[in-house]
C-alpha cells in the first residue's frame, strides 16, 4: 500500500509540475476574454462553481457581469471557456459536435462504475445505442405506457392519502417523488417493480442507485482544502481509466485508500448484479412467448423488453453487446430518477409558494378529469399532454429551475466557436468568434441560457407560468436556441440530448394530474434550501440531507 501511495504521489507531483510550467509559459486565445480572478491555484474558480450553496448566486453574478462568453480558471489555473451564447451553444451541441465532446469526467465515471451504457459512450458507439433506443421513447410508445403510469401513481395517491387521513400532515415530498420516479422507470422502463409504494420496503438496487447518485454529487466538503481535493480527483479520473484493461483498473481502484472509491465499488457491484438478473428475466420471458410476457410487470411493453426484442432482430452491425445491454439497465434508472423526481419536487415547492397558481391548476385538472358523474377519470396521453396550464407550470419550472444547471464539454480538435453577437475583449476589441484548441474545456450554463434577459425580458429570473400562455418574445424565436424542448437548454440538444425527455414530461404531468386534485400542498415553517449539486436537490436549513417537507391536506 505504501508503494502504491508513493507512486500515486509522484505521479500527482509530476502532473502538477507540468501544469505549473504550462501555465506560466503558454499563451491562450482566452487571455483576452473578461472573467473573474482565480480563487485558488489548485482549483481556480471551479470549487466555488461547485459549492452547493454559493454556486447559484456566484454563477448568476458571473453571467450578469461578464455576459454570454467569458473565461474562468480551471484546475491549476488553466483557462476554461464559460458560455450561454445561443450561437455558441448551437455550435457546441449541434453543428460541431465532433469538436465539442462530452467531458471525459462524466463519461469516465459512468464507464468505471456503470459500464458502456448511453451515458458513458461516445462517437459511433453512442450513435448506435441511441439508434436502438430512440423508438422506445417515441410518443407512440409512451401512449401505450400511460396506463402503467396511471396505475403506479394511483398507488402513490393512496399511500399519501393513508398518511393524511386524519387531516393535514407534514410529508417529505422529495422522498415520495424519488420512490415514484424509481417505480415508474422500473415498471415502464424495465418491466420490474422496485417499490410497491403502499408500504415502506427496502430494495438493494434502489438503495444502490440512491447511494450512487449521492456519491457522484456529494454533500458539501467540510473545508476549502477537501473541496479542492475533490476537484483534483475529478479531473484526474479520466487519466486513470486509460491505464491498462478493466481488470487492472479494478485492482488499482481496490487499492486506493479512499473510502469514497471503495463505497462506489460496492455500489457498482450491486447494480451490476441486479442488471444482469433483470436482463436474464427479460430474455427468458421473451423466449417463453406472449403468455410468459403477460405474467411480467408491464406485460412486455416496457422499454427493456422492446429494446431486447429489437436487438435480437437487428443486423449484426447494429446489435448491442451483452455488456452494453446490461449497462443500459442502470443508465435508465440513474438518468430518470433524480432529475425527474427533483423537478417534480421543485414544481410542488413552487405551487406551495404560489397558492393561487396551485388553485388555478387544480381547477383545470378537475375539469379535464370530470367524467360527467362527479368522479375523476384517468387522462389518456394526448389529453394530459395538451392541458395548457399544466403545460405552462411544467415548462416554466423547467425553464427557471433546470435540474442540471450546467454541463462540461472538452475540445477534441482545433476549431472556431462563433458568437451570436460580439463581446468586448480586455483590450477593448470586439470579438465575434474565439479560436478553440484541442484539450480546452468549456462550461455551458443551462440556467443562464434559460434566463437570458436579452431573450426572455427583464423578468427572466421570475417564475411566471402565464408567460407560456401568450406569444413568446420575438428575440427568443430569432435566437434559435438549440434545445430539444421549447427554446430551453434544460434537456440540451443535438445527438446527446436527453433521450427520455418525453418520458419525463409524461411522468411529471400524470403525477400532478393525480395529486393536485387530491391534496393541497403548503409550506411548513422549515426553510427549504436548494443545493447546486450535479442534479439540484432540496434540504432543510443548514442541513445537506436531501428532503423537502410540505404540509399536505386531503381534499
Amino acid at each position: 500500500m505504501s508503494n502504491f501511495l508513493q507512486i500515486l504521489g509522484s505521479a500527482l507531483a509530476l502532473y502538477i509540475g507540468w501544469r505549473v510550467i504550462r501555465f506560466y509559459l503558454s499563451k491562450s486565445p482566452l487571455d483576452n476574454l473578461p472573467g473573474p480572478e482565480s480563487e485558488s491555484f489548485i482549483s481556480g474558480n471551479v470549487a466555488k462553481l461547485m459549492d452547493l450553496r454559493e454556486a447559484w448566486d456566484y454563477q448568476r453574478g458571473l453571467a450578469e457581469r461578464y455576459g454570454r462568453l467569458f473565461a474562468i480558471h480551471g484546475l491549476f489555473n488553466s483557462k476554461w471557456l464559460y458560455t450561454y451564447d445561443p450561437r455558441a451553444l448551437h455550435s457546441i451541441y449541434v453543428k460541431d459536435q465532433d469538436v465539442f465532446e462530452e467531458s471525459e469526467i462524466l463519461t469516465t465515471s459512468f464507464m468505471l462504475f456503470v459500464g458502456p451504457g448511453l451515458l458513458a459512450t461516445l462517437g459511433d458507439q453512442h450513435r448506435k445505442q441511441r439508434k436502438m433506443l430512440n423508438p422506445v421513447f417515441s410518443a407512440k410508445h409512451l401512449r401505450e405506457m400511460t396506463p402503467i403510469f396511471n396505475d403506479v401513481i394511483h398507488k402513490l395517491r393512496e399511500a399519501i392519502a393513508a398518511r393524511v387521513k386524519g387531516g393535514t400532515q407534514e410529508i417529505d415530498v422529495l422522498n415520495w417523488m424519488g420512490r415514484t420516479a424509481l417505480e415508474l422507470i422500473g415498471q415502464g422502463g424495465l418491466g420490474h417493480s422496485f417499490d410497491p409504494l403502499t408500504e415502506d420496503k427496502a430494495d438493494e438496487f434502489a438503495d444502490s442507485v440512491k447511494a450512487y447518485l449521492s456519491l457522484t454529487h456529494p454533500v458539501a466538503a467540510d473545508s476549502p482544502v477537501s473541496a479542492q481535493i475533490h476537484v483534483v480527483i475529478q479531473q484526474l479520473l479520466p487519466l486513470l481509466v486509460q491505464i491498462g484493461p478493466a481488470s487492472f483498473r479494478r485492482k488499482v481502484a481496490e487499492m486506493v485508500p479512499y473510502g469514497h472509491s471503495q463505497r462506489m465499488i460496492e455500489i457498482s457491484d450491486a447494480m451490476h448484479a441486479r442488471s444482469v438478473r433483470i436482463i436474464n428475466e427479460k430474455r427468458a420471458a421473451l423466449a417463453g412467448g406472449d403468455e410468459a410476457l403477460k405474467q411480467q410487470v408491464g406485460e412486455g411493453k416496457d422499454i427493456m423488453s422492446v429494446l431486447l426484442r429489437a436487438n435480437m432482430s437487428a443486423s449484426e452491425a447494429d446489435r448491442l453487446t451483452d455488456e452494453e445491454l446490461i449497462a443500459q439497465v442502470s443508465v435508465l434508472v440513474l438518468a430518470a430518477m433524480d432529475t425527474t423526481s427533483n423537478a417534480l419536487s421543485r414544481i410542488l415547492n413552487q405551487l406551495a409558494m404560489h397558492p393561487e397558481v396551485q388553485e388555478k391548476l387544480r381547477e383545470e385538472l378537475v375539469r379535464a378529469r370530470d367524467d360527467g358523474t362527479g368522479n375523476l377519470r384517468d387522462l389518456e396521453y394526448d389529453e394530459v399532454m395538451e392541458l395548457p396550464y399544466l403545460d405552462a407550470v411544467c415548462r416554466e419550472t423547467l425553464r427557471r429551475y433546470p435540474p442540471v444547471k450546467g454541463l462540461f464539454r472538452i475540445i477534441r480538435k482545433d476549431g472556431i466557436l462563433p458568437l451570436s453577437a460580439p463581446v468586448v475583449g480586455n483590450d477593448g476589441s470586439l470579438i465575434d468568434h474565439i479560436p478553440v484548441s484541442k484539450g480546452m474545456r468549456i462550461i455551458t450554463d443551462m440556467e443562464a441560457s434559460n434566463c437570458n434577459k436579452e431573450l426572455w425580458g427583464e423578468d427572466a429570473y421570475e417564475w411566471k407560468p402565464e408567460r407560456w400562455l401568450k406569444p413568446l418574445p420575438r428575440a427568443l424565436e430569432d435566437a434559435h436556441i438549440p434545445g430539444v424542448y421549447s427554446h430551453l437548454m434544460t434537456f440540451i440538444g443535438g445527438a446527446r440530448a436527453c433521450i427520455g425527455f418525453k418520458f419525463s414530461q409524461l411522468e411529471m404531468k400524470v403525477v400532478l394530474a393525480t395529486l393536485i386534485p387530491a391534496f393541497k400542498f403548503e409550506l411548513t415553517d422549515k426553510p427549504i434550501s436548494w443545493n447546486a449539486a450535479g442534479v439540484a436537490y432540496p434540504s432543510v436549513g443548514d442541513s445537506m440531507k436531501p428532503e423537502m417537507p410540505l404540509r399536505v391536506t386531503p381534499i
